[in-house]
């Protein structure tokens, strides 16, 4: 215990990240545990909804084939929906994932007897107050999204508008690239509203982990852990450090997703177009190849996602040292210990 205490200090950039994948390392059977679960259950919904769907894909074909637009209205809609809806359980899976991990990383690191049973109790135990905030955390951030689309989307109206209603070449020249820059701008706003949330939430889920909150205080508590500055410069910022940490995380998974998932796309490509689902869908021999290779893809994630969720845990750790003097407390409590007990 007091070689942990030692240790457990306000850490650079670089010394959260060694100290993640250090842990990772030396506890890789837990965390592949705690993730292997997670992620099964996340590509059976995939894959159900990949099955279920052949019907709207094929109806949509149909439907484009006779220029109904009404059919494929309704059938984009349900898609849509059925999707978003798979989605949502999907990212709040990844973040459930990362409350269990993170009440195992963190026991681990101040000391505590910690198993990795202790982060499932824990997470069902929580599993309410945890879906409320996140519901609520996937509101704002949807909020926050449209609002950074939103001067692509009055860009786009207007260079619609603008071609609709003109008749010269040149106004309808000025329409089109109108349309084009805010089709671009919309995008860019989705993907940095998409970012923010990956920030601004990056705690939540080491919070329900760690702290009996309710679920609006929780929501508020994540983001007061990631405000203000803790230093001096430019990375003393903390929604600055916050973002370099998740811009590694993402860069490393997404690399460890694409490199296990080229088995599947391999299959894919041997098999059929991988851009016709209802083609891959129909064919059994591509699925009974298929789903193995994907499976290899599961696997991996469970792999090397924990790397990711032991990074946000070291850096709720970090900022409770930083901010509250976590260490501090927990090295007083060590010395008054022995003295209460005599």
């Amino acid at each position: 215990m007091s070689n942990l205490l030692s240790d457990l200090r306000p850490l650079a950039l670089g010394e959260i990240i060694d100290r993640a994948a250090t842990f990772w390392r030396k506890h890789f059977k837990q965390l592949f545990l705690l993730s292997l679960g997670f992620n099964l259950v996340s590509y059976i919904l995939t894959k159900v909804l990949q099955l279920s769907t052949r019907r709207n894909q094929l109806a949509l074909q149909d439907a484009a084939r006779e220029g109904d637009l009404g059919i494929m209205g309704a059938e984009y809609a349900q898609l849509l929906m059925v999707a978003g809806g798979v989605m949502v359980v999907s990212i709040w899976l990844y973040s459930l994932n990362t409350l269990v991990v993170s009440r195992y990383v963190v026991s681990t690191q101040l000391g505590e007897p910690a198993r990795p049973a202790d982060g499932v109790e824990r997470a069902l135990r929580r599993v309410g107050p945890f879906t409320g905030a996140f519901l609520l955390s996937l509101l704002w951030g949807v909020g926050v999204t449209l609002l950074l689309m939103l001067p692509g989307g009055v860009l786009t109206g207007a260079g619609a508008a603008m071609g609709s209603l003109s008749s010269g070449p040149g106004t309808r020249l000025g329409g089109v690239f109108l349309v084009v820059g805010g089709l671009l701008l919309a995008v860019l706003g989705m993907i940095g509203g998409a970012l923010w949330y990956l920030l601004r939430f990056s705690l939540l889920a080491p919070v329900f982990a760690l702290e009996d909150l309710p679920a609006v205080r929780a929501f508020r508590r994540s983001g007061e852990l990631l405000s203000g500055r803790v230093e001096p410069g430019f990375t003393g910022r903390v929604t600055v450090r916050a973002m370099i940490l998740v811009t590694v995380v993402s860069i490393i998974l997404i690399g460890v997703s694409l490199l296990c998932g080229l088995p599947a796309l391999i299959v894919q490509f041997v098999f059929g177009n991988p851009l016709d689902p209802v083609a891959a869908a129909a064919n059994p021999i591509s699925q009974a190849i298929l789903v193995p290779a994907e499976l290899v893809q599961v696997v991996g994630q469970a792999i090397f996602n924990p790397l990711g969720l032991v990074v946000y845990a070291t850096l709720y750790l970090d900022m409770r040292v930083r901010r509250e003097g976590l260490d501090l407390e927990r090295r007083l409590e060590t010395r008054t210990a022995p003295a209460v007990s005599a």
